[in-house]
This record gives structure tokens, sequence and C-alpha cells, in this order.
């Protein structure tokens, strides 16, 4: 049975503190996409632009991104406080992001072969009616960059790290919000697609160059491929946590280090969040101190949200050799 009495001492892992109004202007734009997504599709199945179909199924792809980063709002929001997430729900929106990655390679395969197929076998395109749908989409899509794009704020750190065994560095200052960042260039992405799309279908129309609409189809799809490859390798190295600055790590055995004849015997760092990090140090010294004041040496380093210090006593041992260095 738990001692409420310790409620004082315990602390929620709601790292990632989520944006109600970036969670709606995702929600508006995921309607958007899906609208013109279905409008291009059925425009391209109608009027013969694998260009155009390209563009439908890249503006899916990121529909289901976008949906991913919506779920990861409410998510994150909803199980916010719930205990059984040990380090908080931040990892949620990278694992999504990791399977709607998988799903855009395939894509990207079946819009390559797709698209392969009709520069040996083209069809008639019906140049006015597809232009119409591809210029819709890429005013949607720029209409939608608008309502992503993060205001600019100030930053100013207020980091206060509090004195018992576990340690953390909530920053109540503004910061990126990566999941919104992460949307907005999803919808450059597909806009870059859109005018893709209208390239192909203008040389077809004025040039004849029909085998343009094959080609800016498979462009289309090297884009998505591309994108899913970078979305997979980010997502990755988060969820192995070896997505680790090895500068931080550096900073952190500076700033020990400089104190005392303290040296770091072990030390773990891992992502919690979007711009948080979590971290386990083991400081072997003569001269021990309260884990408190190894947190305050750390203080500098802002994306530590979650510290937990080790200490370990040297008079029982002789764990350093006489110029601080850890003995062999």
């Amino acid at each position: 049975m738990q001692d409420h009495n310790l409620d004082r001492w315990m602390h929620a892992h709601d790292f990632e503190i989520q944006n109600r109004a970036s969670e709606r202007r995702v929600l508006w734009v995921i309607g958007l996409t899906v609208v013109t997504m279905a409008a291009e599709i059925t425009a391209g199945l109608l009027f013969g632009s694998m260009a155009l179909l390209a563009d439908g199924w890249h503006m899916g792809t990121h529909a289901a991104a976008l949906g991913i980063t919506a779920l990861a709002y409410h998510f994150a929001r909803r199980h916010a406080h719930d205990r059984r997430f040990t380090f908080g729900t931040g990892k949620i929106g990278v694992l999504g992001g990791y399977s709607s990655a998988v799903v855009l390679a395939v894509v990207a395969l079946l819009m390559a072969v797709e698209s392969a197929e009709r520069l040996f076998y083209p069809q008639t395109i019906r140049f006015d009616e597809a232009l119409m749908v591809a210029v819709l989409g890429l005013v949607v899509n720029l209409a939608s960059a608008l309502l992503l794009q993060q205001p600019h704020h100030g930053h100013g750190p207020d980091a206060s790290h509090e004195g018992h065994g576990h340690g953390h560095d909530h920053h109540h200052h503004d910061q990126p919000d990566h999941n919104l960042r992460s949307a907005y260039l999803h919808v450059l992405a597909d806009a870059l697609t859109s005018v893709l799309a209208i390239g192909a279908l203008i040389m077809g129309k004025f040039w004849h160059w029909v085998w343009m609409d094959a080609v800016m189809g498979i462009v289309g799809a090297l884009i998505i491929a591309q994108w899913a490859r970078g979305l997979l390798k980010d997502t990755a190295r988060i969820l192995l946590d070896r997505d680790i600055d090895t500068e931080m790590v550096q900073r952190i055995h500076d700033l020990i280090e400089a104190d005392a004849d303290n040296r770091i015997a072990d030390l773990h760092i891992w992502k919690i969040g979007s711009n948080q990090m979590a971290a386990i140090v083991s400081v072997v010294t003569h001269f021990p101190r309260q884990p408190d004041h190894y947190k305050q040496l750390l203080a500098p380093v802002e994306q530590l949200a979650h510290l937990t210090v080790e200490v370990i006593d040297c008079t029982i041992g002789h764990c350093l050799t006489t110029n601080g260095d850890l003995a062999k």
C-alpha cells in the first residue's frame, strides 16, 4: 500500500507538455489534407495523371503522419500522470513516426512501380482538369503550412534541481514544439510534390511531353522514400537510445570532474521527450557530497529533465589514483 506521506517527494513525469492550440491546428490541417488527398486521387484516376496520383498518395501518407502527431498530443496529455510510463509518454510519437515511416516506404515503392509501368504504357491525360486539382492541392498545402507555422518566442532558462535522489529540471520557458515542426516540414514536402505534378502537367499540355507525368511520379516516389529513410533513421536512434549528443556527454564530464577530485565512473543518457533527456550519473570521489550538490553542478545542462546521481565514497578503498583518475 502506498504511503501518501511520500506524495510530496514524488514527481510528475509529464516532460512532454503539449500545446492544445497546436493540437487543434494539426486537426484542421488533417481535415484539409484528407479532403484534398481524396480529390487528387479521384481526379488522377479519372484524368489519367500519375503525377496527380503521386501527389494525392503523398498527401495521404502525410495525413497519416499528421494523424499520428495528433494522437501523440492526445495520448501524452491523457496519460501524462500515469506512472506506468516510467519516464512519461515522450516516445509515443517517436514510435508512431517509425511505424508511419515503414508504411511510407511501401507507398513510395508502389508509386515507383506504377510510374515506371506508365513510362512503357502511357495513358491519355485530361490536362486542364488535372491542373485545376493540382493547383488546388498546392493552395491547400501552402494554407496548411501557414496554419502550422510556429511563432518565435524568447527562451529564458529556469533550471531548478531538487535536492533528493531523483532530480528534475522542469523548464517553464517556451521550448520548440518538435511535433508541430515535424508536421510543418511534412506539409512543405507535400507542397513540393504538388509543384512537381503541376510542372509535369504543364509540360505535357504545351510540349506534349506526356512521359514527364510518369517521370514526375517517380521523382515524387523518390522524395517520399528519402523522407521515409530519414524518419526511420531519426526515430530508430531515439527508440534505441542512441540519439545522444557527444558534446553533451563531454559537458557533463567537464562540469562534474572540474569539482574536487570527482570522476564519473558510469553515465547513462537517453531521450524522454522532444527536447528532454534523462541521465544516471555515478560519481567516484574522496570528498563525497549530497546528490543535490552534483545536480547543481549540472544545472547548466538545461536538457536534463530527470537526473539520478549515485555517489561512491573512495575512503572505503583505493578507487582513485593520486592524480584523481580511476584506478585500473
